[in-house]
């Protein structure tokens, strides 16, 4: 029997009901021990072999829950949870032209971007979001708050072809953020991306320029694509192409390159991203919301191609929330298939995990619950009346539970969020009256620019 100097001193383990990891696919594992050291999983065993073998700095027993890898949202401009509802239920680029750019040349500065993101943070990070890929301006400032709430964050180093508050043009977008890269490319919790926003905000010149840069320092490249039919018109008008075949040509198509929506693609163009090992992102809510369409993801599953999930902004969905991107994710791809075996619920789930971390290049460290990877979690209360009775773990995830049900959420084996039975949810590192003092200043903010621009519509007319 061994005794306690036997025991191997660790900093935390994790007791649960069920342990889901999502790889190996479809494994569900009862009264599981997850065994964490400086951030990384050291063991999974048996609580019981745990007890034995172990002795924790901290023991948190999940006697309810199930423990899951954190979630991974894909696609997000997570500052834009400022604009929340400023411009809904209009088609997309009339939403952008007439609402969007305007209000980003009124309010956007570091402030604006720091403060959003961290408010987008707290919203994503309470529904067992552990790592968002961002596509916005100011990163340094999204990085501040990302890293002040201690979520894991892909920064986009958005790029542009016409001048914003943050940059000139293409080059001068560039430069900054390579500039930001090189500040903060230390940093545990942040990795990049160049993030051209689109094909039809970006010439050929500056994609180019961003491939080049993207292998010369090994970063992987993110943009919108095939998010409407007006889109495709128009580059079909202007290149004499489609958009994808324009990056092709251009030879922009890799591992490396991930597609946010890709709602339009012929058989062609599915068959060309499965060869070239190129991730989608399906963002159901923010293309439903803007009528663009709903991508056939059933049929881009069964070609091999990576497809993970994404939010969009808060400003086109309105909700930070992958639970209801999962669900979303299934229903459609049923309804649209004819087929109810398309999607399933495990699918789902990996598509909001482990697919999310292979299109970042991070699968070797998040993304599923295995041992070596880093500590990201995130622990669901199964016990709620509106969750019973339960016969399938994973089908529940999917189906039933919603982020209101996210007990824990761990990075880096950091509890960075819980909450307490009956009670709110605990931020670790950002005290409530931060987020209240965010709001009323940009609420405010937001309010003055709505009626700037309604005093200057009517005296337009």
């Amino acid at each position: 029997m061994k005794t306690q100097l036997d025991l191997l001193k660790v900093d935390l383990i994790i007791e649960a009901r069920w342990l889901l990891p999502i790889v190996p696919h479809i494994t569900l594992l009862e009264r599981q021990a997850v065994v964490v050291q400086s951030g990384t999983i050291i063991d999974i065993c048996a609580i019981s072999s745990a007890q034995e073998n172990y002795q924790a700095t901290e023991v948190i027993q999940l006697n309810d829950q199930v423990l899951m890898p954190g979630l991974i949202n894909l696609h997000t401009h997570a500052a834009m949870s400022l604009m929340r509802g400023l411009a809904d239920d209009l088609p997309l680029m009339l939403w952008l032209e007439k609402h969007i750019w305007p209000a980003e040349a009124q309010l956007v500065s570091p402030s604006f971007v720091r403060d959003g993101t961290l408010l987008a943070c707290a919203e994503m990070l309470s529904g067992g979001i552990t790592t968002f890929n961002d596509m916005y301006f100011y990163p340094l400032a999204a990085a501040e708050a990302s890293a002040q709430i201690g979520m894991r964050v892909n920064l986009g180093l958005v790029v542009l072809e016409f001048a914003t508050n943050y940059a000139n043009d293409a080059e001068s977008y560039i430069n900054k953020g390579l500039e930001a890269r090189d500040a903060l490319r230390d940093e545990a919790l942040v990795s990049f991306s160049f993030a051209p926003h689109a094909p039809y905000t970006v010439s050929d010149a500056a994609f180019e320029r961003i491939m080049t840069l993207a292998e010369q320092v090994n970063i992987g490249v993110h943009t919108h694509m095939h998010e409407t039919q007006h889109e495709i018109g128009e580059s079909e008008q202007t290149y004499g192409l489609r958009p994808l075949s324009r990056l092709a040509n251009l030879g922009l198509l890799g591992p490396n390159l991930t597609l946010a929506h890709c709602v339009y693609l012929d058989d062609t163009e599915i068959k060309l991203l499965a060869e070239h090992g190129c991730s989608i992102v399906h963002c159901p809510s923010s293309n439903l919301k803007l009528a663009s369409g709903t991508a056939t993801i059933a049929e881009y599953a069964k070609h091999g191609i990576n497809i993970g999930l994404g939010t969009d902004g808060a400003a086109s969905n309105n909700r930070l929330d992958l639970f209801t991107e999962m669900r979303l994710a299934a229903l459609l791809a049923k309804g649209q298939s004819g087929d109810a075996t398309a999607i399933s619920a495990h699918q789902a789930l990996e598509m909001a995990t482990i697919n999310g971390a292979k299109a970042l290049g991070l699968d070797d460290k998040i993304g599923s619950i295995e041992i070596g990877k880093l500590a990201d979690l995130t622990a669901v209360k199964m016990s709620d009346m509106n969750m019973q009775p339960c016969f399938d773990v994973a089908s529940h995830l999917v189906y039933v539970a919603g982020r209101e049900q996210v007990s824990h959420v761990w990075v880096n084996g950091d509890l960075k969020y819980h909450k307490p039975n009956g009670g709110n949810g605990v931020y670790s590192n950002v005290e409530p009256q931060q987020f209240s003092d965010i709001i009323n200043k940009w609420q405010s903010k937001v309010e003055q620019f709505k009626v700037a621009q309604f005093k200057s519509s009517e005296s337009t007319v």
